[in-house]
């Protein structure tokens, strides 16, 4: 037997028939009862029988089991569909509760936020740098207030939220944590995610404030804050996809975002907090990108990657440690503004391939997101497009179909071996913090950005309507945020200035700064802070006097 046919006969081989039978008695009955709607049986449209799982590679192991690759829980979508989580928020806090309330409505099952860039760095909507920023892109939080009116009549104890905020991310939690207490909720119900990934920022996006080990504090602070006081927040989303975004390749993405999962651990640890008391509350977030059987072996590649590098590097012992829980997002850089209507299409692969590949949650992009913000009917068919792979395609009635598949297990395989190269290189210049100090992850991401334009520009690489059936089109209609929405910023900013206790702003700021030249956790304070309505740009400005401010290495 050649090698050739040696692989194929490996790849299939199945897990012995009495397991694949135990395992599948096992979670039968669970997998039925936690999905009312295929409250009977699961089967194919023409009524075939359809068993939940079916034989993978032989070490791929079951769903739920270490190494995880084919999930981490035993029922996967049998027990649960993925949440549907999309993105919003632009123009003023009152304008993005209505879009919340909108999405909530048509059957979103999750609120996930998107801030305003001086929200993101930590100025005030009138400071000199955000003047052509407010009132457009993202929701503008300034104080407390935003954050009431941003929330207003959605009860934070019912629906799980989630934060795209790194730089000022304890600021904007301390708000939730603030608001749920005026609610009347205790913080140990409060369910959500806050990305607090900085080290990303540094890496491939650009949206920090404070040099890299301070920041690294203010995350760990957060974690750790969390773990005894907000059990059921996930306090980090390490973030692959904005490296993807920035230009990076699957094998970039997976290595430098799962060397940043190893740094936070590691300073998580170094704080004084124990693995397992941390870790089931890590979480990531990833791209989804158009070539389908790639994408999927990327997700199945991070679980197994994941879960060794928790239980053999770190000694976890719980298994929820060693479990990698993801959110994904579509594909924005993959959006063209010529044609737009394809990137629907777009779209739906991307969102397919995370699905396969076994996502816990999921934003898909609306097909007009390359020329403006998504207008209503537009995000309500991105909405539409996750429902119908949900309840229509079939897709989540069998626990990862394409184990086993010769084509995904192979490229699994080969994704690992990559990525682990390249992280090891990481590690040799002395982990994440040292790779982006010396601009080495820059460089190979840009490097991966510049020969991906260059394949489009030559043809080598196909763009539908871009370089290959191009047609004449008519000029598109785009949504437009109200004009108005920036004078309403304002005036808001001006009447907490002037409703709040300056002089209790003035006291909590000066015991924040204190702490900040100390080494206790920053959160209280933040949470005290943000209690008198001081604005996150006031408490930016207090630890950046202790912190001083991140100035980017030129990178070559």
């Amino acid at each position: 037997m050649n090698d050739e046919s040696e692989k194929t006969q490996a790849l299939a081989d199945r897990a012995p028939d009495a397991d694949l039978a135990n395992w599948r008695e096992r979670i039968w009955s669970r997998a039925i009862e936690k999905r009312p709607e295929r409250s009977t049986s699961f089967s194919s449209a023409s009524g075939l029988e359809l068993d939940p799982l079916y034989g993978g590679a032989p070490d791929s192991g079951f769903p739920g089991e270490y190494p995880f690759t084919r999930g981490i829980r035993p029922t996967m979508y049998r027990g649960r569909l993925w949440t549907m989580r999309q993105y919003a928020g632009f123009s003023s806090a009152r304008q993005s509760n209505e879009r919340f309330k909108m999405l909530l409505a048509s059957g979103q099952t999750g609120l996930s936020v998107a801030f305003d860039l001086p929200t993101q760095i930590g100025y005030e909507s009138d400071h000199e740098l955000a003047e052509f920023e407010v009132g457009k892109v993202g929701v503008p939080i300034n104080s407390l207030r935003d954050i009431e009116r941003l929330f207003d009549g959605i009860p934070l104890a019912e629906v799980s939220t989630s934060m795209t905020i790194n730089a000022t991310a304890p600021i904007l939690l301390a708000m939730v944590i603030v608001l749920a207490r005026r609610q009347g909720i205790g913080s140990e119900k409060l369910r959500g995610t806050v990305q607090n990934d900085i080290l990303k920022e540094y890496a491939a996006r650009g949206n920090y404030r404070f040099p890299a080990r301070p920041s690294l504090r203010l995350t760990t602070d957060l974690m750790s804050y969390c773990a005894s006081s907000v059990p059921q927040w996930n306090t980090i989303s390490i973030s692959g996809y904005h490296i993807r975004e920035a230009g990076s390749t699957a094998i970039q993405e997976l290595a430098f975002t799962l060397s940043n999962g190893r740094t936070y651990v590691k300073a998580a640890i170094e704080s004084g907090l124990s693995v397992d008391e941390f870790a089931p509350r890590l979480s990531f977030f990833f791209n989804a990108h158009n070539e389908l059987f790639e994408e999927v072996a990327k997700f199945r590649a991070a679980r197994r990657m994941w879960a060794r590098i928790m239980r053999e590097e770190f000694g976890a012992k719980d298994p929820r440690s060693w479990a990698l829980r993801f959110h994904t997002q579509t594909a924005g850089s993959m959006l063209t503004s010529q044609q737009p209507e394809n990137n629907a299409v777009r779209v739906t692969v991307q969102a397919l391939a995370a699905v396969l590949g076994g996502t816990q949650s999921l934003h898909t992009n609306s097909r007009d997101e390359a020329l403006s913000l998504p207008s209503e009917n537009a995000v309500r068919l991105a909405l539409r497009t996750q429902q119908i792979l949900g309840y229509e395609s079939g897709v989540a009635d069998v626990i990862d179909p394409l184990g086993g598949s010769p084509l995904v297990e192979s490229l699994t395989d080969q994704l690992e071996q990559k990525a682990l190269e390249l992280m090891a290189e990481v590690a040799e210049l002395g982990g994440s913090i040292q790779a982006i100090e010396s601009g080495f992850m820059q460089r190979e991401i840009h490097r991966s950005a510049m020969e991906w334009q260059r394949a489009v520009e030559s043809g080598e690489r196909t763009i539908i309507g871009v370089n290959k059936f191009e047609v004449e089109e008519p000029t598109p209609e785009i949504f437009k945020p109200d004009a108005a929405a920036r004078d309403e910023v304002m005036a808001d900013l001006e009447s907490v200035r002037a409703e709040r206790d300056d002089e209790r702003v003035a006291d909590t700021l000066a015991v924040l700064g204190e702490a900040a030249s100390g080494s206790g956790n920053l959160m209280e304070p933040i949470i005290e802070a943000v209690d008198a309505y001081a604005t996150v740009g006031e408490i930016c400005s207090t630890l950046e006097a202790v912190f001083g401010k991140y100035r980017a290495p030129e990178v070559l």
